[in-house]
C-alpha cells in the first residue's frame, strides 16, 4: 500500500487519502482493460507510470479550483474521464457532495464512463450529446481538458451556459500565446496556476466571460 501512495506522491500536497489512490489504481486497470477494445488513452502513455503522470496526476491538479459551493460541475468532452472521473474520485472520497456531469459524445466511451462510474460508486451523470448543440445549461464549475481551442470553449460557454461559477482549461506549451491572443476578443477575470505534471504547461480558473465589443 504505501508503494502505491508514493507513486502519488507529487499530490501530497492535496491530502489524498488511501482509499483515493486505490481507486486510481482501479480506474488505470479499467482504462488499460478497455483499451484492448477502444483507444480510451494513446498507446504511447500505456505504461502504468505514464498513466499516473500524464492523466491521473494532470488531473488531479484541477481539484483546487473546483468551486464546491455548487452542486454541480461539469466536465467538457471528458473522453476517457480526464479530469471527470478523477475529479469524481476524489469529491468521494473527500466526502464532497457533488454530481459531476461528463460530456462525451462517443457511445463506446460512454459506456466505459458509466461501468467506471458504477464500479467505484461515482456521483456522476454521463451526457452522451454534442454540448456545442445544447443551450441553456447551467452548472458550478465547468472544466476541460484536451478538448477544444480556448477561443471555441470560452464561446461554448459564453453562449450555451445560462449560469456559471468557473470555467478551468488545461493549458500546455503554448498556453501564454494561447491565453494572449484569447483577451484580444474577451474579456474574463483568471488566476494560474502552475503544473506540477509539466514545467511549461499550467491551469487556468476563469470567472466572468464576456465578449469584448468591437469598435
Amino acid at each position: 500500500m504505501e508503494e502505491i501512495i508514493k507513486k502519488y506522491s507529487l499530490l501530497n500536497y492535496l491530502n489524498v487519502s488511501r482509499e483515493t489512490c486505490l481507486d486510481f489504481e482501479m480506474f488505470i486497470s479499467m482504462i488499460l482493460k478497455k483499451n484492448r477494445e477502444i483507444n480510451i488513452i494513446s498507446r504511447n502513455t500505456m505504461q502504468n507510470d505514464e498513466i499516473r503522470k500524464r492523466h491521473i496526476v494532470d488531473s488531479a491538479q484541477a481539484f483546487d479550483f473546483v468551486d464546491f459551493n455548487g452542486n454541480t460541475t461539469s466536465d467538457l468532452g471528458t473522453g476517457g474521464g480526464m479530469p471527470g472521473i478523477i475529479i469524481a474520485i476524489m469529491m468521494k472520497n473527500a466526502n464532497k457532495r457533488m454530481k459531476l456531469n461528463l460530456y462525451e459524445k462517443s457511445h463506446h466511451k460512454g459506456i466505459f464512463l458509466k461501468e467506471v462510474s458504477r464500479n467505484l460508486k461515482l456521483e456522476t451523470e454521463v451526457i452522451q450529446k454534442d454540448v456545442f448543440e445544447t443551450t441553456k445549461l447551467s452548472s458550478g464549475t465547468i472544466m476541460a481538458r484536451a478538448f477544444k481551442p480556448m477561443p471555441t470553449i470560452l464561446d461554448l460557454v459564453f453562449k450555451n451556459f445560462s449560469t456559471y461559477k468557473n470555467l478551468i482549461l488545461f493549458m500546455g506549451e503554448r498556453g501564454k500565446d494561447t491565453l494572449k491572443d484569447a483577451m484580444k476578443d474577451w474579456d474574463f477575470d483568471y488566476k494560474e496556476k502552475k503544473s506540477i505534471t509539466n514545467e511549461n504547461s499550467f491551469l487556468l480558473n476563469i470567472k466572468n466571460i464576456k465578449k469584448k465589443k468591437l469598435n
